[in-house]
């Protein structure tokens, strides 16, 4: 009986009849059987699991130069299966696979030159290995090489050398491929732009439950953009990324169902999916959700509330979030009432743009609430406001210039 013949009963299912033809094979040294009693033993098929078994026969067939036993071997050392953990015996062995031209090994001995596991980090060597590996079209190695010419590691950076890598990976099904071309072609980096063809690839890794590819293409159909516009579409995209949890997709679901567009209006649903937003940090639906207590909207009334989210967005730059808490330190809704705290908040939405806030903050100047009294700086944020066309800071403004030698 032959090697072959174990591979045609191992394939029909007869597990039995392969190992009684393999393992007197194997025993008489011949390195594809004890590859495959390796193999059995792994998966346990025919015999009782055993990573240690499969470890022993697959070092047996590996130092004979069998390459899908250096392979395995390796595989085993770098999670520790059947054999103590070891990165530098995986790099070791998985060296002598790529060194055979197998593509899978190539990619993992770039992979961990990339990351400088078990071997010394060398951005050089993981493109050489990698390129190995893509070239013989491993889709991860295709898919890594492209990050390595869009970052320009290890390569002198190229945008259309990381398009064609892509490309390739992106052919093969690879969702992060398919996601990162659509990108390139929203952007027109590497390739001419195309709002058509970054739909066309959005909806492939969409489709596999990306999520990031599940709101870009949301965010076309929201606009129309590359795509006929929908509001339906959008939703539907937005909620497939949402119920991943893609913060900026349940942001956008929840402002849908405020407004009515593409889905039923709801308040109540806005308030959930802003939350599910805010309690991931998202800035823009912590504001939001202070102001549905704010006002009782989708939730029972709470300023205790709506103070809390409003700062934390506050304390993540959100400008207008900033102002309104500001507006309840000044009126002590919801807060311990503070001009002083007050003067703090609305300074930060000020030194943002913020006019609302630079027309109080001068006001506040002015008569000396929560700062120290300061015409100049009462001028200062005055006039700033009125440039933006803030119409009550421009009669301030006037008010102070008839009054005050500026």
């Amino acid at each position: 009986m032959s090697f072959n013949d174990g591979s045609d009963a191992y394939l029909s299912g007869d597990y039995t009849n392969a190992l009684s033809i393999w393992l007197p094979l194997a025993n008489d040294g011949d390195a594809r059987s004890q590859s495959a009693l390796g193999t059995m033993y792994s998966e346990g098929k025919g015999v009782k699991q055993s990573d240690e078994q499969a470890a022993a026969w697959y070092r047996k067939a590996a130092e004979q130069g069998n390459v899908d036993a250096q392979y395995n071997l390796g595989f085993k050392y770098a999670h520790g299966q059947g054999v103590k953990q070891s990165n530098e015996q995986a790099v070791a062995w998985y060296r002598k696979a790529a060194e055979q031209g197998y593509a899978k090994a190539q990619y993992l001995l770039g992979a961990m030159h990339s990351e400088g596991i078990g071997v010394k980090q060398s951005d050089e060597q993981a493109v050489a290995w990698l390129r190995k590996a893509a070239e013989q079209g491993n889709v991860d190695a295709q898919y890594n090489l492209g990050v390595m010419y869009d970052i320009g590691q290890g390569v002198k950076q190229s945008d259309e050398q990381a398009v064609i890598w892509f490309r390739k990976a992106a052919e093969q099904g690879h969702t992060k491929a398919q996601y990162n071309l659509g990108v390139m072609y929203d952007i027109g980096q590497g390739v001419k732009q195309s709002d058509e063809q970054a739909v066309a690839w959005y909806r492939k890794a969409a489709e596999q439950g990306y999520a990031d590819a599940q709101y870009n293409l949301g965010f076309k159909y929201t606009n129309g953009i590359g795509v006929k516009q929908s509001n339906e579409q959008a939703a539907v995209w937005f909620r497939k990324a949402a119920e991943q949890r893609h913060a900026k997709a349940q942001f956008l679901l929840g402002a849908m169902h405020l407004y009515g567009k593409g889905l039923k209006q709801s308040n109540e649903q806005a308030a959930v999916w802003f939350r599910e937003a805010a309690e991931q940090g998202y800035a823009k639906a912590q504001y939001e959700l202070g102001i549905m207590y704010e006002n009782g909207r989708g939730l029972k009334q709470n300023d205790k509330q709506a103070a809390v989210w409003h700062r934390k967005a506050a304390e993540q730059g959100h400008a207008d979030a900033q102002f309104t808490l500001g507006f309840m330190h000044f009126n002590g809704r919801g807060v311990k009432q503070s001009e002083e705290q007050a003067a703090v908040w609305l300074r930060n939405a000020a030194e943002q743009g913020h006019a609302d806030a630079q027309h109080i903050l001068g006001l506040m100047y002015f008569e000396g609430r929560g700062v120290e009294k300061s015409i100049e700086q009462s001028f200062y944020w005055s006039r700033k406001a009125a440039d933006q066309g803030h119409e009550d800071a421009q009669k301030h403004l006037t008010n102070l210039e008839k009054n005050f030698n500026t």
